[in-house]
């Protein structure tokens, strides 16, 4: 079993194929951290813990006199409440008397195979030929009776480490949690940098890497929604660590709503990273017998560089955390009409669109937004979910019925979880937004938020949303949000729990894809927020492809993706062509660099096919054909930055290399042209040194060693703003 528990020397190791993981229950019950990182065979860590009087480091009370123990600097798994430790907590606990306080010590554990269950929240599961063990170890404050259970679940083979927290009263007044984290780890040094992906719509998902400082530093949201500006992911690595080397501890938090991780480097050079729900405006009611559970987090860690730890997590969401059939599935190409029409189309115009589309190799064509109530424009209907007949002379079904005599599928745009003021549903029902009371409702992009803490609301939005999807052919649905919350009251909440609205309206939606994403598994369902201001592992339960971005500028996109693929596999991103000018930048890219850089995904277009030349459809359909061979390596195989776009500007180049590492597809685009430059040399990697390859474009054969040492030559010939792709594969021989 990959969980081990020594009673003698009271420690609990967790160990994944090259990783491990270890606590120690100290002499006074408190769980300890001791060490996390390469794989140790049968070693007791506890030698780590140096115990010394730290002066003004208080001592809890069963130390006595000895003033060598205090949780103020010690390592622990999940920290104390006012119990001698001033970093930042795991938990916040308002007690029934007015104090706050937590302070629990083991009172037991459990080890069982299979993986612990989350209810109403996404989750890693296990599959066939995954080896998956876990461990719940019950923590009590015996004053107060709170319990915490902190769960692990180990998945060897993937080195992947998932931790949750429950909290459970069983006192038999009434309390209130203020900060409930899924994990804390401390490190007993502080030598690293903090990674993480921050941004702004349109620019999603920039690298921004800093060394530690004193003090403490913190990423999040408070929107309601994982948003643009942080992704609910963080890598903490050794300061020169980089792609191919160095120690790197991936972060990951399973959830879609309000999140935080702060990284806290103490007066001791100690370093301790939570992460969980934010805890701005959450305060969650907890009666006796009632019990709360956080999102789960899932850790990785890497001693080999950046590279290895994105692949553990590709490998890991790939398999282990999307739930739709279309996980392992060869995803269709589609056409959206937003970019080509906007709110102006009718039946006609969108038939034209696709009839030249399945002459491009197009295979589903995607009605945007528009189709429904009396949408001429961003300021009517969201939550009438009726057929628009003054567009759609011939309905949503006749429509489908003539896209698909085309060859084609069909897909829809729905914004399930907003409501416009000018709507049949607002006036009927104007308490189902969030909104707070006695004050002017808060627009965004003219329009409000339903209250998905509310059953009722989320049962109108499944009757409305699987009436659609039943009565209609439909074989693809883009699940957007275009607004954040910014009120987060709800109006049949009582004001004791109105701090738990964030977190419900969470739970909400999740109930709600559980309902329609989860019983009609032949829709392929794609997710978008504004493109990419959901993209969280949390959505990728249900979802398994995100619009990356509504920036759809292929030079803007190669660092939009390059951001995303530090945590995100190549599988969820969806990627498309679009029409130039640009809409967003204005910029004119190549039709054949938008493609190289929309292959660094799910490829799709979003252009008006009517307007494309003769030359640009053929151009296109050679897109797709190289796409759809191309596909196994894409969406399944291990996946290399070979540059970064925010430090090296002269190009932007990546590898994709299948799993037996006998075929890679190499795309390189030029974004920085200089006359008369220096010749580049691309080092490719993921090859077997002692293979023989060939490479498109290049006579001859060469070993992985030289591909992999040497490189090949970036092409003089580029000019600013194109790109080229090499195909390498293996012949069979060796060098």
């Amino acid at each position: 079993m990959s969980i081990r528990y020594d009673e003698s020397k009271k420690t609990f190791t967790l160990q994944t194929k090259n990783s491990t993981y270890q606590m120690k229950v100290s002499e006074y019950g408190y769980l300890l951290h001791l060490y996390y990182g390469d794989r140790i065979e049968d070693e007791d860590l506890s030698y780590l813990l140096k115990l010394q009087d730290r002066g003004f480091s208080p001592c809890p009370n069963e130390a006595g006199n000895d003033r060598t123990f205090s949780l103020d600097f010690l390592p622990q798994e999940f920290s104390t409440d006012g119990n001698c430790d001033y970093r930042s907590g795991s938990i916040e606990v308002k007690n029934a008397d007015g104090s706050y306080g937590f302070v629990g010590k083991v009172k037991g554990h459990r080890i069982y195979s299979g993986k612990y269950k989350l209810e109403g929240m996404p989750s890693l599961f296990g599959t066939e030929g995954d080896t998956v063990d876990s461990l719940e170890i019950r923590l009590q404050d015996e004053a107060t009776l709170l319990t915490v259970i902190l769960r692990y679940s180990v998945f060897e083979e993937k080195d992947i480490i998932t931790r949750s927290t429950r909290v459970v009263n069983e006192n038999p007044e009434t309390v209130y949690l203020n900060r409930v984290m899924s994990m804390t780890m401390d490190f007993m040094d502080s030598d690293y940098d903090f990674i993480h992906l921050d941004g702004r719509h349109t620019m999603e998902r920039e690298v921004t890497r800093i060394p530690i400082s004193y003090g403490m530093q913190t990423i999040g949201s408070f929107r309601g929604a994982s948003s643009h500006q942080h992704n609910p992911f963080a890598i903490l690595c050794d300061h020169g660590a980089n792609e191919d080397f160095g120690r790197c501890y991936g972060f990951s938090f399973i959830y879609s709503g309000n999140f935080v991780c702060k990284v806290e480097k103490d007066q001791y050079d100690q370093t301790r990273i939570n992460m969980g729900i934010h805890s701005k405006h959450f305060s969650y009611q907890l009666k006796s017998g009632e019990y709360f559970e956080a999102p789960e987090a899932a850790l990785a860690y890497s001693g080999q560089g950046l590279t290895k730890l994105s692949q553990l997590y590709h490998n890991a969401y790939r398999e282990n955390l999307c739930r739709s059939s279309f996980a392992d599935a060869v995803r269709p190409i589609v056409i959206n009409s937003w970019e080509a029409a906007y709110f102006d189309f009718d039946d006609d115009k969108l038939l034209h669109i696709a009839r030249e589309a399945v002459d491009m190799g197009v295979e589903l064509f995607v009605l945007d937004d528009g189709w429904f109530g009396k949408r001429d424009d961003d300021c009517s209907s969201l939550g009438d979910w009726t057929v628009n007949r003054a567009k759609l002379k011939r309905g949503l079904k006749g429509l489908s019925e003539e896209i698909h005599r085309m060859g084609l599928q069909f897909g829809l745009w729905i914004e399930p979880e907003m409501v416009s003021e000018d709507s049949d549903l607002y006036r009927q029902h104007p308490d189902w937004c969030l909104q707070t009371p006695k004050r002017p409702l808060a627009r965004g992009r003219y329009q409000l938020v339903l209250d998905l803490s509310r059953k009722d609301v989320c049962d109108y939005i499944i009757s409305s949303i699987n009436t659609i999807l039943d009565e209609t052919k439909i074989e693809y649905v883009k699940w957007d949000m275009n607004r954040f919350i910014t009120e987060s009251w709800s109006s049949i909440e009582e004001k004791e729990k109105q701090g738990e609205i964030y977190h419900r309206y969470i739970l909400g939606l999740y109930y709600l894809m559980d309902r329609i994403i989860l019983t009609h598994p032949d829709i392929l369902f794609c997710g978008c927020s504004g493109g990419g201001g959901r993209f969280d592992p949390g959505m990728l339960y249900y979802q398994p492809q995100i619009w990356c971005s509504d920036n759809t500028d292929a030079i803007c996109r190669l660092k939009i993706q390059y951001g995303t693929s530090f945590a995100y596999p190549i599988s969820s991103m969806e990627s498309h062509v679009s029409v130039c000018p640009n809409h967003q930048t204005g910029r004119t890219v190549p039709i054949t660099t938008r493609g190289v850089t929309a292959m660094d995904g799910i490829l799709g277009y979003e252009l008006d096919s009517t307007k494309l030349t003769t030359e640009e459809k053929e151009i296109c359909r050679k897109q797709i054909e190289d796409y759809k061979n191309f596909y196994p390596l894409i969406a399944k195989g291990d996946y290399y930055r070979l540059t970064n776009p925010f430090a090296f500007h002269e190009y932007t180049a990546w590898q994709h290399v299948s799993k037996d590492r006998s075929r890679s597809l190499v795309s390189l685009v030029l974004t920085d042209k200089e006359a008369n430059d220096a010749q580049r040399y691309l080092k490719l990697k993921g090859l077997k040194p002692e293979a023989r390859y060939t490479v498109s474009g290049m006579p001859g054969l060469f070993s992985g060693r030289l591909l992999m040492s040497a490189g090949i030559p970036v092409p003089g010939s580029l000019l600013e703003y194109e790109a080229v792709q090499f195909y390498v594969g293996e012949t069979g021989g060796q060098s």
